[in-house]
């Protein structure tokens, strides 16, 4: 009776609900912080690509604040499995997670979980997930696109084991990985920095705890997930009431996949019930290698396409998760994964394609719905690169890459994102610093540029593709990429102009240029260098309706060119940018778009 007395009490105070939900936010931030500035590998320390959150004891997903869309909304999933497999739970533990058969996303994403008790009662559970830099695959990368199944991907899988118990350390399990670990102090050290942010949660949650008291936590949890739902509800109840159902594909995997892989998305928009349905189950089976999808990013990734398209600040988190029912099968692709298949690139390619399905499909509700679709990734730009480090002693080394800046899709009022990255991280995650990558590993990057012309045409235009080259310093440099979008461009939405497809190149010594398979192994030896094109975002809207202004600001900042500021936009201009006369000819403009509309 004083917890509900406590939920109805609290339910009318909206200013302490909303302090405790920025308290738990900041919470997480603080978490965030801890594993950005620790960690060692740059794919932590410098890209970001890490989450961070805090999941009740009943296992509901109450705070993210800025975490990976596709590594944080089924981190109940995970927790979940963590009670599921272990009934003595107790102040001290600390539990590692990476399978992506019980909650995970994919083995390459490994998390700490500590349970949170206060007053003897267990309140929370706190997670910092993190994408390593290895994991122990067969070949020297976490994303292993041709395993047929997990045994050939070859990563160490710690089902919810127990890593800690009384905060002393399990040592058997440091000592596995030592073994397996191509480089295992980068690994180490980046396995205290998730633990650290997780013990820093853990603490932090406990001072809340005792700060507001034990019933008023939990009628604060009760109360937060009823606004989140009820948000998300209204939401729905604004969006008309329609059937959608959109298409996708991944690119071809040869000689695995010649045809690539479709994908299949419908969603059912009931407003009087202020329900969204997504179901992916008429789409084909599990397939031979590592593109299939785990259960999690199956959910997560069509989840955020929803999110993509309603309002900014609905809370993301298990309530409002109660207003979308996801329909998957056994044994799908996009589903739940048959064991032993793999879904070693399950986070990325596939699970992009259905966010950018998802999102496209609400835009098939009318002007001023949804999105295009965004620049899929993975190319040269977010390669994982490994080798000696003749500076070092020859000590090895291995690293993902991320210098891509990715073409952030087109909206209903706004340009794509130049710093999107890839549409499973929503711009989440920090572009590279290069100095940093340059002074850590034994690698040059000769340059990064945005590559005019290249984002997709429309009143709101698709953000431009960008161009990296990079090569080794000394010894020979291995670089993997399972790169996407470089067959199949992102696609454009009412009436705006696809994306612009990827491409990957490999430069010789005397400089010639050999193009490269969108899934590719290679050695790069000193002297040469990988060039790679990252595609651009798809458009949305016509793009002879966007305001000549813009038009003209993208080709002062050369994210466009005047040839097709002409031909596509219908904007014709005047002067010259090098002397600051560069303007649009509001009359020949005009004139051009009544002619392009006649065409």
């Amino acid at each position: 009776m004083a917890a509900e007395r406590e939920s109805s009490q609290l339910g009318s105070d909206t200013v302490l609900t909303a302090v405790l939900a920025n308290r738990l936010d900041g919470i997480v931030r603080e978490m965030s912080n801890t594993l950005l500035r620790a960690a060692r590998s740059n794919v932590i320390a410098a890209a970001r690509d890490f989450s961070c959150a805090v999941v009740t004891a009943d296992d509901q997903l109450i705070s993210v604040a800025e975490g990976l869309p596709v590594h944080i909304f089924g981190s109940h999933y995970q927790t979940k499995s963590m009670h599921d497999m272990h009934d003595d739970l107790a102040e001290g533990d600390a539990f590692l997670h990476n399978d992506p058969y019980l909650g995970n996303t994919h083995a390459a994403d490994q998390t700490v979980m500590v349970p949170v008790f206060f007053e003897g009662e267990q309140l929370f559970t706190v997670c910092a997930k993190a994408h390593q830099a290895d994991i122990g695959n067969s070949v020297p990368s976490t994303y292993h696109a041709f395993a047929k199944d997990i045994y050939e991907e070859g990563a160490l899988i710690f089902p919810c084991v127990r890593v800690q118990r009384d905060h002393e350390m399990v040592d058997d399990i440091i000592r596995m990985c030592r073994k397996r670990i191509r480089v295992p102090e980068q690994w180490y050290g980046d396995f205290l920095a998730a633990l650290g942010a997780a013990r820093i949660g853990e603490r932090r949650l406990k001072q809340f705890c005792a700060k507001y008291g034990k019933d008023t936590i939990k009628a604060f949890i009760e109360t937060w997930l009823n606004y989140s739902e009820e948000r998300m509800a209204q939401a729905i109840r604004a969006l008309p009431k329609a059937r959608l159902v959109n298409t996708g594909a991944h690119d071809p995997l040869e000689p695995i996949l010649p045809d690539g892989i479709p994908v299949k998305v419908i969603v059912e928009v009931d407003p009087d019930n202020a329900m969204i349905d997504i179901d992916l189950r008429d789409n084909i089976d599990c397939v031979d290698c590592g593109l299939n999808e785990s259960e999690v990013c199956s959910l997560n990734n069509v989840v955020t396409g929803i999110f993509n398209c309603v309002e900014s600040d609905i809370p993301h988190n298990s309530g409002s998760f109660r207003r979308i029912r996801v329909h998957l099968r056994d044994g799908c692709v996009v589903g739940r994964p048959s064991f032993p298949h793999s879904c070693s690139v399950s986070t990325t390619n596939v699970g992009e394609r259905l966010v950018n399905a998802t999102q496209g499909a609400f835009a098939m509700l009318g002007d001023g719905y949804g999105l295009a679709e965004g620049a899929v990734s993975m190319g040269a730009a977010m390669a994982v690169v490994s080798g000696q480090d003749a500076r070092r002693g020859n000590e090895p080394y291995i690293n993902q890459l991320f210098l891509s800046l990715g073409g952030g899709p087109g909206g209903p009022e706004a340009d794509g994102w130049l710093n999107y990255c890839m549409p499973t991280g929503s711009g989440m995650v920090y572009r590279d610093s290069v100095e940093l990558n340059e002074a850590k590993y034994p690698i040059e990057v000769q340059s990064i540029r945005i590559v005019a012309g290249t984002g997709g045409a429309g009143r709101f235009r698709g953000a431009p593709a960008t161009e990296v080259v990079y090569g080794p310093k000394a010894h020979t440099m291995t670089v993997i990429i399972p790169s996407d979008g470089q067959h199949f461009a992102p696609k454009g939405a009412r009436g705006g102009e696809d994306g612009y497809l990827a491409a990957t190149y490999k430069i010789s010594a005397n400089g010639h240029e050999t193009k490269l398979a969108n899934f590719v192994q290679v050695d790069v030896e000193p002297n040469e260098l990988i060039r790679g094109l990252e595609g651009g975002g798809a458009g949305y809207g016509d793009p002879r309706e966007r305001a000549p202004a813009r038009v003209l600001h993208d080709v002062l900042e050369d994210w466009e060119t005047p040839e097709r500021a002409r031909d596509i936009y219908g904007v014709v201009l005047t002067g010259a940018a090098t002397d600051d006369t560069l303007a649009v000819d509001q009359k020949a403009t005009r004139e051009r778009r009544a002619e392009l509309d006649q065409t």
